[in-house]
């Protein structure tokens, strides 16, 4: 095998690689042997026509795009490594010669890790972040833990208010004609919660028990389903049940309810605190992020196209995984919301840029800085993981290679990187 390596504009490179004659023409009679099975040639059997037999009846390529793709998976790899290159997506590969007895040749175009200038990345400057504990804050809380200790009361003596939870049929009618989707019987609906289009539910206050009426709405330009889009539409609704929510009142039995402690004083105290921690730990987040972006804009870097394709193909995987981890496939939500995995990829391109950005430009700190993983941090991942996957230390470790051990270093050094930037900003108020 034979390269030659060129330099293209925004770090891409294309790689020439030239496989020998007698590689092709091997992978040629691999290709034969595989699938020659699936010919049928008059006066023989099938699967069992000579090679040159099959080569007159078919054509001399009939087996080259197999073959092209078994020399293409082993010698590229190679052809990689010895490039010398930092590549981070995968090969758009060209076959530029394909012949029988003649030397197999192939381009394959690459993104290259890009080099980062940093600019000033020590010192700094990104506002201070507040991390104060209100009573607004406490109180809210507190409203939240009550709206959770609730209990629904059953109202027959008033009509509909902001609020209330109602039981309802509806049928809906678009031009005069019932529509997919439109009928319900016995739904549960809080108004106020805006779960219906437009001022459906606001339309239902004032109405009583039993009461029957019409409830006229449009149906949003951008609504998943394409024959309702901007439609005018006509609800005809029954209320069947009005219930209430009743709220715990706000004292020394609430609190011994809904905690560990005997008074309302106590449990407001504890609050307090838990807050102050939940609030900390989101300012120094938005520190973190706050001096990393400065960081990153002071930085520049030049990045391939296909390596922000790379980094959107990644997380459309993950986007769909989580999805079929709640039951849904990425057909049925397509379907719902109207939505393409190119349009998603589209709309996941300027993260996927920031992430990218972000990582290079920490590793180029790491470099600058000198700044490494120590074995006590990587002790302490250990002790974090076990945790949150409730299992033994050493049956994590059991799990992790060199290779895997190497990367956590890799990614622990990004987060000390992190830790300094933050360490010599300066904040101001």
């Amino acid at each position: 095998m034979s390269l030659q390596v060129e330099k293209l504009e925004k770090n891409t490179a294309k790689l020439t690689i030239e496989v020998p004659a007698e590689k092709f023409d091997a992978a040629v009679k691999n290709a034969y042997n595989k699938s020659k099975s699936r010919f049928n040639i008059p006066g023989f059997r099938k699967g069992k026509a000579p090679f040159e037999m099959i080569k007159k009846m078919y054509g001399a390529g009939v087996f080259f795009e197999d073959a092209a793709n078994e020399v293409i998976d082993e010698s590229y790899p190679d052809a990689a490594k010895e490039s010398g290159l930092v590549i981070v997506s995968r090969p758009t590969v060209d076959v530029t010669q394909i012949e029988e007895g003649k030397d197999f040749i192939y381009t394959a175009v690459v993104a290259v890790k890009p080099e980062v200038t940093l600019g000033q990345y020590k010192g700094v400057e990104v506002q201070k972040v507040k991390a104060d504990v209100t009573d607004a804050d406490i109180d809210a809380e507190i409203s939240s833990v009550r709206n959770k200790n609730s209990r629904l009361v059953t109202v027959e003596d008033r009509a509909v208010e902001n609020g209330d939870l109602v039981t309802i049929d509806f049928d809906g009618y678009v031009d005069g004609k019932r529509f997919d989707g439109g009928k319900g019987d016995d739904y549960p609906l809080t108004i106020g919660s805006h779960t219906f289009i437009d001022t459906f539910e606001e339309q239902l206050i004032g109405k009583n028990i039993g009461e029957e009426c019409d409830v006229n709405v449009t149906f949003p330009a951008e609504y998943h389903v394409e024959d309702l889009k901007n439609k005018p539409a006509v609800f005809k609704v029954k209320v069947k049940e009005i219930q209430k929510r009743e709220l715990p009142e706000v004292n020394d039995e609430f609190a011994s309810e809904v905690s560990d402690f005997d008074t309302l004083e106590e449990y407001k105290n504890d609050l307090r605190v838990k807050l102050q921690d939940e609030k900390q730990k989101a300012a120094d987040t938005e520190i973190e992020n706050r001096v990393v972006d400065k960081v990153v804009e002071n930085a520049s870097m030049e990045i391939a196209d296909q390596m922000v394709d790379e980094e959107v193909n990644g997380m459309l995987n993950d986007y769909v995984r989580r999805l079929e981890s709640q039951g849904i496939s990425f057909k049925q939500y397509a379907e719902i919301t109207g939505m393409t995995a190119e349009k998603i990829g589209e709309q996941m391109k300027p993260q996927a840029l920031k992430r990218i950005q972000t990582r290079l430009v920490l590793e180029a700190v790491v470099k600058a800085e000198n700044i490494t993983a120590s074995d006590e941090d990587v002790d302490a991942q250990f002790d974090k993981m076990a945790e949150a996957y409730k299992m033994e230390k050493d049956q994590i470790k059991g799990m992790f290679g060199e290779e895997q051990i190497a990367q956590m270093k890799e990614d622990l050094a990004v987060q000390n990187a992190i830790t300094f930037l933050v360490k010599e900003a300066a904040l101001i108020e």
